[in-house]
């Protein structure tokens, strides 16, 4: 909070019983919740970490986004270059 205040930065938070006011933040929080975060059961911080890369490795890569079209967001990327 100090730091963005001394770069003139205006911190804006979300009402608290409001999630539809970052609703892409909060959709994306439940899919990781539901397509990853509650299958595992890790051991180690490392575990979940490489986890997480592979996950959203194949989120970004293999996974298509019904919200962009049916792609995955690599292809959107791609088509936006």
């Amino acid at each position: 909070m100090e730091w963005a205040e001394k770069q003139g930065v205006l911190l804006a938070y979300i009402q608290p019983g409001k999630p539809q006011q970052n609703a892409y933040i909060e959709r994306y929080n439940r899919t990781v919740r539901g397509e990853w975060l509650s299958q595992y059961i890790f051991d180690t911080i490392e575990e979940a970490q490489n986890q997480a890369t592979e996950w959203l490795w194949t989120y970004n890569n293999e996974r298509p986004n019904m919200g962009i079209g049916g792609i995955t967001p690599a292809m959107k990327l791609q088509t936006a270059a």
